[in-house]
């Protein structure tokens, strides 16, 4: 392990001072390692592994890119190692979490348990009527009439992050309300 990393470093240095041959004998070296560590980051997500090539060709991509950010003091390895990681973590970002359960396998379960109370709309209007005024107008505009945070904000004369704002408090108001009930 420590001759390949060693044997990377000195590649890459040979690279950068303008040896192709050194450059095209690094990137073969890293492919397969890099490959490896694709195909086991998104083995451990839960996603196919068949995507793996994709992120190998992000990750070769962002060490020719970024190669001249690379400290030739330092060793080779663990600035590839960061790259690799970003972007395999980019990679699972982008694809997301998803995972598919048959809902039928839970029928039984979902049947037996009781449906939960839910506040009625009386209740809730009540509860919103208590609020104070902003947070009232801002819930009503977003919740109840489906208006924008930008068209809520130029209606009530407010900067956008005073929208959020009031509503994440007048949510959190009602809520806490209704629980008390």
């Amino acid at each position: 392990m420590r001759e390949r990393e060693d044997e990377w470093t000195g590649l890459m240095r040979a690279a950068l001072m303008g040896d192709d041959a050194a450059y095209q004998r690094l990137l073969r070296g890293i492919a397969p390692v890099v490959r490896a560590l694709a195909r086991r980051g998104l083995a451990r997500a839960g996603q196919a592994v068949d995507q793996a090539e994709d992120i190998v060709q992000e990750i070769l991509l962002a060490v020719h890119l970024k190669r001249h950010t690379w400290d030739a003091n330092a060793p080779f390895a663990p600035w590839l190692f960061a790259i690799a990681r970003n972007k395999l973590i980019d990679a699972l970002r982008r694809r997301g979490r998803r995972v598919f359960v048959n809902i039928d396998d839970f029928a039984e379960t979902l049947a037996e348990e009781p449906a939960a109370e839910t506040p009625s709309t009386r209740e809730v209007a009540t509860q919103l009527a208590q609020l104070p005024s902003r947070q009232r107008d801002v819930l009503q505009l977003i919740a109840v009439d489906s208006t924008s945070i930008k068209d809520t904000a130029q209606k009530l004369a407010m900067s956008e992050g005073a929208v959020r704002v009031a509503l994440h408090r007048g949510l959190a108001s009602l809520t806490a309300r209704l629980r008390e009930k």
